[in-house]
C-alpha cells in the first residue's frame, strides 16, 4: 500500500516476479487498504507509513486487531523515529526505508511472513528506551529513589526538612538537596504541591491493597 502508484506498482512488480510470493492487493489510501486487506487476507502487509487521508501505522493497528495472522512491514522514505516507535507499537513486524536494494526488500517480506522480526538494533534500543521514559512519565515514582520516597511520605505528613533531617538522621542540608532533587523528577516547584501528592498517594494506598487481597 502506497500513495504513489508508481512506487506502488514498482514494488508489486518487484514482489511479483518472486516465485513464492504473489500480490492479492494493492491500495492507494488508508480507507482502500482496510476494505482490501481483510478481503485479501494476505500473509504480509506492505504499508506507507504517510498516507494522503491518514497513515500506515494506523491500518497497521486496525489490521493487527482484526486480523493479528497479517504480518505488516512499513515502508516508508526517511528515517522517522517517531515513525519507528508507533509502528512497532501497532504491531509492525518490520520497518524499512523506500532506499532499501529491492533484493532486501524481497528479504524483508519472507522475514516477517515467516513469522520473524525485522528491525535494526539501534532502532530497538531507542525504541526500548522511548518506552521506559513514557512508563517512567505515567508513573513519576519510578524516577525516585528509596530516600526520595520516604522524603516525600514525611513531606506529605507534614514535616520540615529539619525534622526529616532528624527523622531519618540526615544533614538538614542533605534533606534539602533530596528534595530539590524529587521536586525535580516530579516536575514540582513547591513543598505543598509535594505534600497534596503525597497525600493523594497515601489515601489510594488502601484501594490497591484491597484490591491485590
Amino acid at each position: 500500500m502506497d500513495d504513489h502508484e508508481v512506487v506502488r506498482r514498482g514494488v508489486a512488480a518487484l514482489l511479483s516476479s518472486e516465485e513464492d510470493i504473489e500480490i492479492v492487493g494493492e491500495a492507494g489510501t488508508a480507507d482502500h487498504a482496510l476494505a482490501r486487506i481483510p478481503a485479501a487476507r494476505p500473509h504480509v502487509a506492505v504499508l506507507d507509513v504517510r498516507l494522503p487521508d491518514g497513515d500506515g501505522v494506523t491500518v497497521c493497528r486496525e489490521i493487527r486487531s482484526r486480523m493479528p495472522e497479517v504480518a505488516c512491514l512499513m515502508l516508508t522514505s526517511f528515517d522517522d523515529e517517531d515513525a519507528l516507535f508507533d509502528a512497532v507499537m501497532a504491531g509492525a513486524a518490520g520497518y524499512v526505508l523506500k532506499q532499501i536494494h529491492g533484493s532486501d526488500l524481497v528479504g524483508a517480506v519472507r522475514t516477517v511472513a515467516s513469522g520473524q522480526s525485522l528491525l535494526d538494533p539501534r532502532s530497538t534500543a531507542r525504541m526500548l528506551q522511548r518506552i521506559r521514559e513514557r512508563q517512567e512519565r505515567k508513573d513519576p515514582l519510578q524516577a525516585l529513589s528509596d530516600q526520595e520516597r520516604q522524603i516525600l511520605q514525611l513531606i506529605g505528613e507534614g514535616l520540615t526538612n529539619r525534622q526529616i533531617g532528624e527523622r531519618m538522621y540526615l544533614a538538614e542540608k542533605t534533606v534539602k538537596n533530596y528534595v530539590s532533587n524529587l521536586f525535580a523528577k516530579l516536575g514540582m516547584n513547591r513543598r505543598t504541591q509535594a505534600a497534596a501528592y503525597a497525600a493523594q498517594l497515601k489515601a489510594e494506598a488502601p484501594k490497591t491493597d484491597r484490591r491485590e487481597r
